[in-house]
């Protein structure tokens, strides 16, 4: 079976509303450079759970989860994680409960994201650091399964070889809707889109550059975890192993500024120059950055001449936390 029809066959939940629209920005082109190209891919405009590339991913994962008869989906992130709100969104459309780990206080009033996954009817747990979620997670699905139930730990992100998947078959999606464009832009953090976008132009046989600009870790500490997770992807696509041993994995880590959700300088200029420009919304955390290397690159004449598709990955619901 060839590796995309094994791919597609891979059993996938109906919620999003896909493929997710491809537009062009012509007055922010005009106001970087005259000599690109410049599209965005509307991952942020998926419908279901107020959208996102989590979204897409969770729409394999969930239903391998719901194939293994789950009743309780437990992920983990940060207050304002898009991939806990996202998570908490498919556990209440299933009539699964959901439990979330968040590293971080809990809100007085809780906003944004942490609003919604309440809404939604999470169950929230926190823990002071990052390095606790895991465990946090674990002792929730120990629980979980002592009272008789059947949970599944969703890893931070999704960013799973499942979850990668998602992300090659969007290729094919892309070249659906334009031909192969010369650059993809997105923001990268957990691995799991860059390993997919990555994997799906090297199973389409395209020259396109996958550049991922870091949301927070060095460069190659998402690398490694991008590469762990194509190795997997492998299995998963039934491929020989090493067959993407040598692909390029591109991580741009010098917008990260601060931290996590921290904005910068150029992330805020890049959030006033897209929404006043394009009427396109960028959130600190992720898509802010991911624009702000895009913008420097373009600035330097890097894309001249190139066909350049930033590939937004929503988020913006944190605007409102």
């Amino acid at each position: 079976m060839p590796v995309f029809d094994r791919l597609s066959a891979l059993p996938a939940l109906p919620f999003a509303q896909l493929p997710s629209p491809l537009e062009s920005l012509p007055r922010l082109q005009a106001e970087l450079s005259p000599r690109l190209t410049l599209l965005v891919k509307r991952d942020d405009a998926i419908g279901f759970g107020f959208g996102g590339n989590k979204v897409r991913k969770l729409r394999l994962v969930a239903a391998h989860a719901v194939a293994d008869g789950a009743d309780t989906l437990i992920t983990c992130g940060g207050i304002q994680s898009n991939h806990a709100r996202a998570t908490a969104a498919f556990a209440a459309r299933l009539g699964l409960r959901c439990i979330l780990v968040a590293n971080g206080a809990p809100q007085a009033a809780p906003t944004a994201n942490a609003l919604l996954a309440r809404l939604l009817g999470a169950e929230m747990r926190y823990v002071r650091t990052r390095e606790e979620r895991a465990p946090a997670m674990a002792a929730a699905a120990a629980e979980c399964t002592h009272g008789g139930g059947r949970p599944v730990v969703i890893p931070l992100g999704a960013s799973t070889p499942l979850g990668a998947a998602a992300y090659s078959l969007a290729v094919g999606e892309l070249l659906q809707q334009h031909q192969a464009p010369d650059v993809i832009v997105h923001a990268t953090s957990s691995g799991g889109t860059q390993a997919g976008l990555v994997a799906g132009c090297r199973l389409q046989g395209l020259a396109t550059r996958v550049i991922g600009v870091s949301a927070d870790d060095p460069a190659n500490a998402i690398e490694a975890e991008v590469r762990r997770i194509l190795r997997g992807l492998e299995t998963l696509a039934g491929l020989d192993s090493g067959a993407f041993g040598d692909v390029p994995v591109e991580v741009d880590d010098r917008f990260v500024g601060s931290g996590y959700g921290q904005p910068t300088p150029g992330s805020i200029e890049s959030q006033r120059l897209a929404a006043r420009r394009e009427a396109l919304f960028l959130d600190n955390t992720y898509t802010a950055k991911a624009m702000a290397g895009l913008i420097e690159r373009a600035g330097a004449g890097e894309f001249d001449g190139a066909t350049v598709v930033f590939w937004h990955t929503g988020g913006q619901v944190g605007l409102f936390a």
